[in-house]
């Protein structure tokens, strides 16, 4: 048999990016097989995704309920591209190796394959797409990577000495200048080039979260994102409160990229600016760990490691388990454990009480909290952490420690939140606070202004 010497395949590798509507690097891989179709070359597109044993396998917990919900979102992507006669084929094993494997199965099939894909900043996949980029382009394919989990990333938002920002309002204010071009927020149509899928069908059955080492947890609260006009209308007076629904809870769709970044700018910018405001600190602190990825391992602001930072298993165990005497610090830790997330204004109470009212490195927490945080993103948790422990760019100064009572008083003043959590509070069994507060902010000031 004689095959078309001008026939070309594109895998299309979706990573954190699990939707077909408005993906730039989908719609730029089907926006290119309909070019190539156009001169005279057969081309389609070929959506994969592969679970990386080199991310699954660092893993502690066996029942990760990440590890669920990708796996969920991940068929149910496959579902609607069969909808519209395409197909996902899923792979299990080290990403480069199973992309190589990928590549020998149906090069004797097509002159050239080609590599798309969306963009992520983090050390890891830095380094997985270059393995890619150099093995593809040893084969004589092309490697494509678009920019789709953020409004701005990289060195698009600079200053005027083309250098990055470091604090968050200057950046916001570029960033809200630069918004102003509607093209940056304008959808990729992605639905209307949907028929240069490849036309194939793969029986994956038999790839289970059992078979790749993992419990399925159920993840069906979070499958769909709440977000509507009441919440974003009510998002500046209600986002505190840990007891009322005031948040939009879409950080793990955000993170994996089941919603588009750009819908929500666009529908929230006439209706919340406080809402848009924390979707630019993503893009901030997404920068940040590109321009300054020794972030991940040591604070920004590199004196911030000459403190004398303490070490105390007994203390970080009763502060993971949320047995510190403190009710808001408390409830929130629980709510972690038990549900994989925690209210945004109690993340900075519990961070402030670790790094400040113990003297922990705020690395400790960090990492605690990437181990269980359903809407885990390395640059805003390490960000946020930073700001916490007063070590990173746009950092609270270290003199601004929280008062875990003064804040319960000011948030969840009748204690719903703080019940739900914490049963046992006003009985014996519900322990004295671990630190006396004025002792501890005391302590902290002394030993920051030494290290600093």
């Amino acid at each position: 048999m004689v095959l078309n010497s001008k026939k070309r395949l594109i895998l299309f590798h979706f990573k954190r990016d699990f939707r077909i509507k408005d993906n730039s690097g989908l719609y730029s891989a089907l926006k290119a097989a309909q070019d190539l179709n156009r001169q005279g070359l057969a081309a389609e597109v070929l959506p994969i995704f592969i679970f990386d044993r080199s991310i699954l396998d660092r893993l502690t917990s066996r029942s990760d309920a990440r590890v669920s919900f990708i796996f969920h979102q991940v068929l149910r992507l496959k579902q609607r591209l069969k909808n519209q006669g395409g197909d996902l084929q899923i792979l299990y094993g080290k990403a480069t190796e199973e992309l190589e494997k990928c590549h020998s199965a149906y090069q004797k099939d097509y002159q050239q394959i080609d590599y798309y894909g969306n963009y992520d900043d983090d050390p890891y996949p830095l380094k997985r797409d270059q393995s890619i980029r150099d093995f593809i382009q040893s084969k004589g394919g092309e490697f494509h990577l678009f920019k789709d989990h953020h409004i701005f990333s990289r060195a698009e938002v600079l200053n005027k000495s083309h250098l990055p920002y470091t604090v968050f309002t200057p950046y916001k204010k570029a960033w809200l200048e630069k918004i102003k071009d509607p093209f940056y927020l304008k959808p990729y149509p992605t639905e209307n080039y949907l028929s240069f899928l490849k036309r194939t069908s793969f029986d994956e059955r038999h790839l289970s979260l059992k078979e790749m080492g993992f419990q399925d947890v159920d993840v069906r609260s979070w499958m769909e994102p709440r977000w509507n006009d009441e919440m974003l209308a009510h998002y500046q007076d209600y986002r505190d409160f840990p007891a009322r629904e005031g948040t939009s809870q879409l950080g793990v769709h955000l993170r994996f990229g089941t919603v588009s970044i750009r819908e929500l700018v666009r529908e929230s910018l006439p209706k919340s600016e406080t809402f848009v405001s924390e979707l630019i600190w993503r893009d901030f602190f997404a920068q940040i760990l590109f321009h300054f990825p020794g972030v991940v391992r040591a604070s920004f602001r590199d004196s911030y490691d000459r403190i004398s930072w303490r070490k105390d298993e007994e203390e970080f165990r009763r502060w993971k388990e949320g047995s510190t005497g403190y009710p808001l610090v408390d409830a929130g830790m629980r709510e972690l454990l038990a549900t994989g997330t925690m209210h945004n204004r109690v993340r900075m109470v519990t961070a402030s009480f670790l790094c400040k009212h113990l003297l922990h490195y705020w690395l400790e927490g960090e990492r605690y909290f990437a181990s269980l945080l359903m809407d885990y993103d390395l640059a805003s948790n390490n960000g946020n952490w930073q700001w916490a422990a007063g070590s990173g760019c746009d950092a609270a100064p270290y003199f601004r420690i929280f008062n875990p009572i003064a804040q319960q008083v000011k948030f969840d003043k009748d204690f719903t939140y703080i019940k739900k959590w914490v049963p046992e509070l006003g009985t014996p069994r519900y322990p004295s606070p671990m630190i006396n507060h004025e002792w501890a902010r005391a302590r902290a000031l002394s030993e920051y202004k030494k290290g600093l």
